[in-house]
């Protein structure tokens, strides 16, 4: 929601894009989709490109290939002959020292004959070619009066584009609303803008959006990068003030023996890792301290994330509180019951798993037993942040694949009690960059051994043109009662030609192997998903031969999140291209998770580039997930890395952690020292500061990144 206390100066910056001159319903919705719903969002849509109209030759002087902008008398038109809507529509023009026709496929002869009057003078600028020997512009870009010409001879910029907007729609329409910009006060230290030689903020919207040659498109050029500077300063400075209201709030003081920690200890059939012990030190410390706890878990696929957050549960239930555990699918809330529920029953306590499913009686006694305090801990979905979900006193609120969840969920959960302790988990590694872009310096604990006994997964790559090689493999694999998952390729928006790929390759798998072929995808209820993954995990050791079992498993991504299934030992993946670094790391995660040896493949399109191949073989050399990220930080951006545009995390509108990385401690410095010395902000700096955090939109971040 906008802020209701935006500053007055900013108004016209908030008003929406259907405000502006010449942008009604149908425009205005496709530049919301392609910037958002504010003015503002237009002037963060920055150019990605140039355009040079300058060149402005006499006709006889034309050089092929190039962009040229005409001055030319309008003599003639031909239109279509009726019924050949095929052959185009010519107007023939001139200057003095030659000749060239303008031609249109399928244009209204009422519409060129008003806008290319015949015995009129007119600037055209566009592409010109040759045709059976002459000259011609084939839709020229842009047409015009002579006292326009000086706005068309000179370089454009080039915006990226969504269907249905043009280039000269869009440029006008940002141009409009860079008149609206506002003298803003300088919230920069004087000495910085000096040292970097930045330009005021007013100063570098406009020579960001006027590139006078490639280098202005440079994400380190002056302008730009004060730009970049403003949104990480924006981002701490809104980071810092939760911080300083997390530190002022005072925690429960968690403070238990350990006892329920120790029975769990010993049941484990195995010993935990030095850095599992070292991150159940750090949560247990921080819980038992004075002020809030906000903690970050990070740690590689299959590094026990899961076994270091029941530890600390366990603290919470001893000392009498409560605990949650939300995950961001059905599949893998019941999962984690599975998993833990058996543990805690041997220790007596209570658990119980909440999802959206749960209806009638058995939800309305889950609810009961969550608010009389009976049930200690509390697995569940998003389903456990809704309005009539009352806890008894919860303590600890842990949240798993946390960027999964939007930051108005992560609140949400959080405020289910008062002072409540909050983990967050995941098992994308966070590169160090992000972390401080993101985080700023909250606490966190890392996960960095695996458990002996973990065997590394064999990654191979494979051409999709083997693909009858990759048949008969699977084929001997599965004589072996070998359990397998095949992911099927991921198609840019669009969720049914996913499901449509799936549902093909399922088909083809289940004619050649039989009925132990599954199908799992995103559309499925949750009651038949359940039901798909319980019939995967049924065993194949022994003598177990459950006809209802299922060894080769076609799927989307949705297995790509915490799905476990120990004995599945072969994953392949088609079309790996399409697929982030960190995305086929998760997804291969999801085998070997016993320890046995494992293999993933990972087919590749026939006609894939060097640059992709080399992407896909830093997989092929590497199991270790925080190099993966970081390489995939380089390649893909932040925003594609930790999937920002589904989860809470806001997207950066002008920053690129990347290159303006050397910015970000910069920006941390002068935050907390700002915050120091005025922590309310009401200094005159800290008013022109409060303009922006108004101006990134950081004013409501503030509020929500308490949530994590």
């Amino acid at each position: 929601m906008p802020s209701q206390n935006r500053p007055e100066i900013l108004y016209n910056l908030f008003s929406s894009v259907s405000s502006l001159r010449g942008v009604g319903p149908r425009i205005g919705e496709k530049i919301e989709k392609l910037t958002g719903p504010f003015i503002i969002d237009l002037i963060w849509h920055f150019p990605s490109g140039i355009l040079d109209r300058t060149y402005s030759p006499e006709i006889k002087d034309i050089e092929i290939g190039r962009v040229v902008t005409l001055t030319v008398n309008i003599n003639s038109h031909r239109p279509s002959p009726k019924n050949k809507k095929r052959i185009p529509y010519k107007v023939f023009c001139s200057d003095k020292t030659g000749d060239i026709s303008l031609v249109f496929f399928q244009s209204r002869k009422d519409y060129l004959q008003k806008i290319l009057p015949v015995g009129e003078i007119r600037v055209v600028s566009g592409n010109v070619e040759v045709f059976d020997k002459q000259l011609q512009m084939t839709h020229p870009d842009i047409i015009t009066t002579t006292s326009h010409i000086d706005e068309v001879k000179k370089i454009h910029p080039v915006y990226p584009l969504t269907d249905g907007i043009s280039q000269n729609v869009l440029r006008r329409i940002i141009n409009d609303s860079l008149q609206l910009t506002p003298e803003i006060p300088e919230w920069l230290d004087p000495a910085l803008v000096n040292k970097k030689k930045w330009p005021s903020w007013n100063n570098a919207i406009r020579k960001t959006h006027s590139p006078i040659n490639v280098k202005d498109l440079d994400p380190l050029n002056k302008a730009r990068e004060r730009l970049a500077y403003d949104e990480l300063l924006a981002r701490q400075i809104s980071i810092q003030l939760v911080r300083g209201r997390n530190i002022k709030r005072k925690g429960l003081s968690i403070k238990a023996n350990g006892n329920l920690r120790k029975k769990l200890t010993d049941q484990l059939s195995f010993e935990l890792t030095n850095s599992q012990k070292r991150a159940i030190k750090e949560i247990v410390s921080d819980m038992a301290s004075k002020k809030r706890m906000l903690r970050l878990l990070q740690g590689d696929v299959g590094s026990g994330k899961t076994i270091v957050a029941l530890m600390s549960i366990l603290d919470a239930i001893e000392f009498g509180k409560q605990a949650a555990l939300m995950a961001p699918t059905e599949v893998l809330a019941h999962q984690h019951y599975s998993t833990i529920e058996p543990f805690l029953k041997k220790i007596n306590i209570t658990c119980a798993v909440l999802t959206g499913k749960d209806k009638g009686k058995s939800r309305k006694k889950i609810l009961e037993n969550i608010a009389n305090g009976s049930t200690s801990l509390i697995i569940g979905t998003h389903a456990l942040f809704q309005q009539e979900i009352v806890f008894c006193d919860l303590g600890i609120a842990v949240v798993d694949e946390q960027q999964r969840f939007g930051v108005h969920q992560r609140l949400l959960l959080a405020n289910k009690g008062i002072a409540v302790d909050v983990l967050l988990m995941t098992a994308t590694p966070i590169p160090r960059t992000l972390m401080l872009a993101f985080y700023g310096d909250l606490e966190e604990s890392t996960l960095t051994e695996k458990p002996k006994g973990h065997n590394p997964v064999d990654t191979r790559l494979i051409s999709l043109n083997r693909m009858e090689d990759v048949y008969k493999a699977i084929g001997r694999k599965l004589s072996i009662k070998a359990k397998i998952f095949w992911v099927c390729p991921l198609i840019e928006e669009s969720k049914k030609l996913d499901i449509s790929a799936a549902t093909e390759r399922h088909r083809k798998l289940k004619s050649i192997f039989g009925s132990n072929v599954g199908l799992i995808h995103g559309q499925m209820s949750q009651d038949e998903k359940l039901d798909i993954m319980s019939r995967f995990s049924i065993s194949n050791t022994g003598n177990n031969n459950n006809s209802n079992a299922l060894d080769l498993l076609v799927s989307t991504t949705v297995i790509e999140v915490g799905v476990d299934i120990p004995e599945a030992s072969i994953m392949v993946i088609e079309h790996a291209e399409r697929f982030g670094l960190s995305q086929l790391h998760q997804l291969r995660g999801r085998i070997g998770r016993d320890g046995q040896r494992s293999t993933c493949l990972l087919l590749y399109s026939n006609n894939l580039g060097e640059t992709a191949r080399s992407r896909l073989m830093i997989l092929r050399k590497t199991n270790d997930g925080f190099l993966i990220a970081e390489e995939d930080l380089k390649i893909r951006g932040s925003g594609d890395l930790l999937g920002t545009q589904q989860s809470g995390f806001p997207e950066f509108k002008v920053a690129n952690i990347e290159e303006h990385k050397h910015l970000l401690s910069i920006a941390r410095d002068e935050a907390k020292l700002l915050i120091g010395k005025d922590p309310t902000l009401v200094s005159s700096r800290g008013n022109a500061l409060k303009t922006l955090l108004y101006l990134f939109q950081c004013d409501d971040s503030i509020r929500l990144i308490q949530a994590g």
